[in-house]
């Protein structure tokens, strides 16, 4: 029974899994995610979160011994940016404190004018004065935190920018290997998405915290003036409303990372419903409806649980009002026995009252400001570690410029593994190139072909003692990147620059915006992109884009030749094709091939074909084959075919399938 039910299983072309692997029968119904419990357990942090929610878990404490290192090293930004400007803020927002405590002395003398004896008019009149003066301070500390605004205006749009600047200056040189490290790009990534987006925002955060603290000081020395009793009193009243503003804070924090984290699961659904890459699929398989459920019923989780953290900020809300209120109560209670007691005239008693109420607001305004730097400034740190980690991962740029011309290229014992991977990816690979030779890399999937192709070109270097050497030249000697400038590299999934066309081919020289016009024909005719620029409205200047009014669009094909267009242009002594016609259609590939391997060889150049359809090497003067990351065998064409080995097989393989087809179709 066994032997015919896999028959019949065969028969009906099902693919029998591994014996002792067998899969057992799948429930009637899944759910499409996280069902119970909170939705947030079933997602992983996501890179750029990883600091969110931190202040809701950080002790006063840590966040008051921290508060001095942070101001000091946005400080520092602030004074490399802009050295005026910086110090104009620190300046006007210390006349702006100094106004208003000014200007609450003022208002003292104010009531103690109208608090005095003798009729109302004549008090009026005799306090129109001190009003003047509270005017005048209000006017003064008005048109100070307009400077202050000014300077901050002028100071940190440059701190974005010079940090914007350095970042992507030492991202886009860090060597290749780096690239490919996925920490690294996790790395990259959150600095980018939220360490430059903090880095705008906590300078002004960073004035706000400075403003409340020095009201805070502003108002206690008020207080201190009128009478020193009051001081504690002070800190009666303030101390509950900081208390309150603290575990408001924290509520508030917890909440944002918890919305977060639901948020994701949300956009996960919202993606696939817009995306454009999943449209027709989607529409295929008439799926609309059960993702459309899912988000529905998401959503209207993330509803009850917004409710449930409004409520309990509410309730939090009110419970910090009840306990301020107390607080405030006894130190109004205890006010009011020292204007009984004639320790404190009345009109000191009321301007005590006004600072109270200032002190209050500012503290409430320092914790919640706290909070927000506290956290923020790890954004920032986190962005100022990643560049300092990014300057020790640089080219070198140093040692001598590579030449404009090279007759040989010797790699010995060359080997490289990548980044957290333990197999190397070569390991001691050997083989001289000469110019005016074309050479092929050929080989399976994974073997090492383009890998040493940009070893070649540059993009690595050689590990454990092997060498690449440039007409005896260690290229470990020269200047990484003139090294690779001398590369012309085609890739079989080239970039779509969303440039013009003729920008599209100037990049492979360092500029958009110079062309060396016979040049570029030249390279257009020779990779089959003539046609398709003769084709475009605006043919050279078509910007080759969606994203623009106008845009042209173009094939997968198209893209491959107007790749190898950019790589012709380079006009570089080594020229690198790595699978570049693998979407072309076969009378394009034949003609590209024909134009670049076999119609204009250059005696001067280096070319190295990779490719898997063997047909197209078959003409190469040497051809290496990979595999495992060593070199199995090299030779022409006639020379592997006569040995019999893997080239020989996969050759045969390859022409065989073709022959097959031809029969069919005869």
């Amino acid at each position: 029974m066994s032997s015919g039910s896999d028959a019949d299983g065969m028969r009906q072309g099902a693919v029998p899994g591994p014996r002792g692997a067998e899969l057992p029968l799948p429930p009637a119904a899944v759910p499409g995610g996280p069902q119970d419990g909170d939705i947030a357990d079933g997602l992983e942090e996501a890179y750029w979160s990883v600091y969110d929610g931190a202040a809701s878990k950080a002790t006063v404490g840590q966040i008051l011994a921290r508060l001095p290192r942070i101001v000091r090293q946005i400080g520092q930004l602030a004074w490399n940016a802009d050295r005026t400007s910086t110090v104009a803020v620190v300046v006007l927002q210390l006349a702006s404190a100094a106004m208003m405590a000014f200007g609450l002395m003022a208002s003292v003398a104010v009531l103690r004018e109208l608090f005095a004896e003798g009729p109302t008019p004549d008090r009026v009149r005799a306090a129109i004065p001190q009003l003047l003066v509270v005017v005048g301070f209000l006017a003064a500390r008005a048109l100070l935190e307009a400077g202050v605004a000014v300077a901050q205006a002028r100071v940190t749009p440059k701190i974005r920018t010079a940090l914007e600047c350095e970042f992507l200056t030492l991202t886009a040189h860090v060597r290749l290997e780096v690239v490919d490290d996925a920490d690294w790009h996790d790395e990259a990534y959150r600095a980018n998405d939220r360490g430059l987006f903090y880095a705008r925002q906590i300078v002004g955060q960073v004035v706000s915290l400075a403003a409340a603290l020095l009201g805070l000081v502003g108002t206690a020395g008020v207080l201190g003036v009128l009478h020193p009793a009051l001081l504690p009193l002070l800190l009666l009243s303030v101390l509950p409303v900081g208390a309150a503003a603290v575990r408001s804070a924290r509520a508030r924090f917890h909440s944002f990372k918890r919305w977060n984290t639901l948020q994701r699961r949300v956009r996960v659904f919202s993606w696939l419903l817009l995306e454009r890459d999943a449209a027709a699929e989607l529409r295929s398989d008439t799926a609309q409806g059960a993702l459309l459920e899912e988000h529905y019923g998401l959503t209207t989780r993330i509803a009850e649980e917004d409710t449930r953290l409004g409520v309990s900020s509410a309730r939090l809300a009110l419970a910090g009002r009840a306990v301020g209120g107390i607080g405030t109560g006894i130190t109004y209670t205890a006010l009011g026995a020292m204007l009984i007691a004639g320790w404190l005239p009345l009109a000191a008693g009321a301007g005590a009252v006004l600072a109270i109420q200032a002190a209050q607001s500012s503290l409430t305004r320092l914790v919640d400001v706290s909070h927000l730097v506290y956290e923020h400034a790890m954004w920032v740190d986190d962005l100022l570690a990643f560049q300092e980690r990014c300057r020790t991962l640089q080219p070198r740029r140093s040692g001598l410029p590579a030449p404009e011309t090279v007759k040989a290229i010797t790699l010995d014992d060359v080997s490289f593994t990548y980044p957290g991977k333990d197999a190397p990816a070569l390991n001691g690979i050997s083989m001289t190139l000469r110019a005016g030779q074309t050479v092929a890399f050929v080989g399976v999937n994974g073997s090492g072909k383009s890998t040493c192709a940009r070893l070649l070109a540059g993009l690595y270097e050689p590990q454990d003692g092997g060498t690449v050497c440039w007409d005896g030249v260690n290229v470990l000697d020269m200047d990484a990147e003139s090294l690779q400038a001398r590369v012309g590299c085609v890739l079989q999934d080239p970039v779509r620059f969303p440039f013009s066309a003729l920008a599209n081919l100037t990049v492979s020289r360092g500029t958009l915006t110079e062309a060396d016009p016979q040049r570029a024909l030249d390279a257009a005719r020779a990779s089959g992109a003539e046609q398709v620029i003769a084709g475009l409205p605006g043919r050279w200047d078509a910007l080759l884009s969606k994203r623009f009014r106008g845009g042209q669009e173009l094939s997968a094909g198209q893209w491959a030749k107007v790749a190898v267009a950019r790589g012709l242009y380079k006009n570089a002594p080594v020229l690198l094709l790595d699978e570049p016609t693998a979407s072309m259609d076969p009378r394009a590939e034949h003609a590209v091939y024909e134009a670049v391997l076999r119609d204009t060889p250059r005696p001067d150049q280096i070319t190295v074909l990779i490719s898997h359809r063997l047909a197209s090497v078959v003409a190469c003067d040497r051809i290496f084959v990979f595999d495992g990351g060593r070199v199995t065998e090299s030779g022409t064409h006639q020379e592997l075919m006569s040995i019999g080995g893997e080239y020989a097989a996969m050759f045969t393989l390859q022409a065989a399938g073709y022959r097959a087809r031809a029969g069919e179709t005869a």
